[in-house]
C-alpha cells in the first residue's frame, strides 16, 4: 500500500508489547489520539525514535485505538482481504475441516475483528471492529470470489462493536439464508440454527475437544450440563455411554439437540431436558437424583465479560466445580471448560485445584486443552486463547 497514510506515535514507554509481536495499541499508549480521523482507517504507528512500529486499523473512539495488521512496517503488500481471506482457507483445507469451521478468527488470521464461520455452503460473519465495518464491501466480495457461497448473513449483534462506536445490527447481505444448516464433526451431523443461536450457531472451538472425550465415555453415565445443541451429549452416546442426561435452559436449544440425537440414531440412550444447569448440579452434589451419574461435563456460559468481574465469575466457577466433585464417585470424571480470554490457564487450574480442595476430593488432570485448531493461537498474543478445557478423575 503504496498511498499516503496518517501515522500515530507510541509514548517513550509504550513500544515494549508491539515489538515484542502484540497486535493491540491502547489509546493511552499513544501520544496523541487523533479524533479527526475516521474510525477504521488504516494508519501507520511509529515507536518514540520515529521508526515504523506497523500499520493497522486505527479508532479514536475505541480503548484498544489500533489493531495492527502487520508489524515493523508501514507498507502492506498485496490485496489485504482477498490474500488473507485464501491464506485463512488455505489453512482450514489443511486441517480437513474448510466445509465447516471458523473459517476467519481476527486477528489470527491476519483481519482484525473479523469473524467468519462457515456452514458449508452458508457464512455467517462478525464483524467487530470499525476496520472491517468499514472494508465490508471488499471482504463481502472476496468471501463470494473465493467461497462461492449460496448466501451470507451479518451477524453484527455482539457487545464488542459498542466498545468500538458501532450499531448492532443483523443483516442477510447475499442470497437467501435458511433458518438451519447441517453441518458435520468428527463423523455425527448436526442441525445448527444460523440467525438465532449463541454466538454464530455452533461450538466449532469444540470440535477436537469433543473428539478427545470420546473414548472417556464408554460405559459412563453422563450429565452434560449447559448442552446446547447436544454436541458432547450425542458424541457420548455415539461413543458407548451407558446413559446421558443432558440440560440446558433454553427449550428451543433442547428441541434441536433432540433432533440432533435422532439424526444420528442415538436418542435412545439420551434424556433431554429444559431445566436449570445450577439447580440440577447442586441436587446432584448433594446426592438427590434419581441416579448418580460418573462422568459430569460442565461447559457454562462465559463468566467474564470484563476484569471487572473476574474474581466475582471466579468464585461462581469454583462453586460449580466444588459441586461436580462432591456429585462425583470414586473413578468419577469431570470435564470443564472455560471460554473467557480473561481467565488464563494458570487462573483456570488453580481455580480447579481450589474446587477439588473445597470438595475433599484427590483429582488428577487426564486432559488439559485449548480450542479447535481452526481458532488458531497467536504465541505473542495471548488473548487469542480463550477456551481452556480440562478433564479431571476423582481418586
Amino acid at each position: 500500500m503504496k498511498t499516503q497514510i496518517k501515522t500515530l506515535q507510541l509514548k517513550p514507554d509504550g513500544g515494549k508489547r508491539i515489538a515484542g509481536g502484540h497486535l493491540w495499541v491502547f489509546s493511552n499508549e499513544l501520544v496523541t489520539v487523533d479524533k479527526t480521523i475516521e474510525p477504521g482507517s488504516i494508519c501507520g504507528l511509529l515507536y518514540p525514535d520515529g521508526k515504523p512500529a506497523g500499520i493497522g486499523f486505527f479508532n479514536p473512539r475505541s480503548l484498544i485505538a489500533m489493531r495492527l495488521l502487520k508489524n515493523g512496517t508501514l507498507e502492506l503488500n498485496g490485496d489485504l482481504v482477498s490474500d488473507r481471506l485464501k491464506a485463512a482457507m488455505e489453512y482450514r483445507k489443511a486441517l480437513g475441516v474448510e466445509r465447516f469451521c471458523r473459517l476467519c478468527y481476527g486477528e489470527s488470521d491476519g483481519l482484525p475483528g473479523l469473524i467468519i464461520d462457515r456452514y458449508g455452503d452458508y457464512l455467517v460473519m462478525e464483524m467487530l471492529s470499525a476496520g472491517t465495518e468499514k472494508l465490508k464491501t471488499e471482504i463481502l466480495d472476496a468471501a463470494k470470489q473465493l467461497l462461492r457461497p449460496k448466501a451470507v448473513l451479518l451477524k453484527n449483534t455482539h457487545p464488542f462493536r459498542t466498545l468500538e462506536g458501532l450499531e448492532l445490527y443483523e443483516e442477510s447481505v447475499f442470497g437467501e439464508m435458511p433458518e438451519t444448516a447441517v453441518i458435520e464433526e468428527n463423523g455425527l451431523k448436526y442441525k445448527v440454527r444460523l440467525s438465532e443461536g449463541q454466538k454464530t450457531g455452533w461450538y466449532f472451538d469444540q470440535r477436537e475437544n469433543r473428539a478427545a472425550m470420546a473414548p472417556y465415555f464408554k460405559g459412563r453415565k453422563v450429565l452434560d450440563l449447559y448442552t446446547y445443541l447436544g454436541g458432547f451429549a450425542v458424541t457420548a452416546s455415539a461413543s458407548g455411554a451407558q446413559k446421558i442426561w443432558a440440560v440446558d435452559s433454553s427449550q428451543s436449544a433442547v428441541e434441536l439437540a433432540e433432533e440432533n440425537a435422532a439424526l444420528n440414531g442415538l436418542e435412545e440412550k439420551i434424556v433431554f431436558k429444559k431445566e436449570d444447569a445450577e439447580r440440577i448440579l447442586s441436587a446432584a452434589s448433594r446426592k438427590e437424583l434419581p441416579e448418580q451419574p460418573d462422568f459430569i461435563l460442565l461447559d457454562p456460559p462465559n463468566f467474564v465479560r470484563s476484569k471487572k468481574n473476574l474474581n466475582q465469575a471466579a468464585k461462581l466457577f469454583i462453586r460449580l466445580n466444588t459441586q461436580a466433585l462432591s456429585a462425583l464417585p470414586e473413578g468419577g470424571l469431570l470435564a470443564v471448560s472455560s471460554c473467557s480470554h480473561h481467565i488464563s490457564r494458570e487462573i483456570f487450574t488453580g481455580i480447579l485445584a481450589e474446587a477439588a480442595a473445597k470438595a475433599g476430593r484427590k483429582t488428577i488432570l487426564l486432559e488439559l486443552r485449548s480450542q479447535a485448531k481452526d481458532h488458531p493461537i497467536l504465541l505473542n498474543m495471548p488473548e487469542t486463547e480463550y477456551l481452556h478445557f480440562a478433564l479431571l478423575r476423582v481418586i
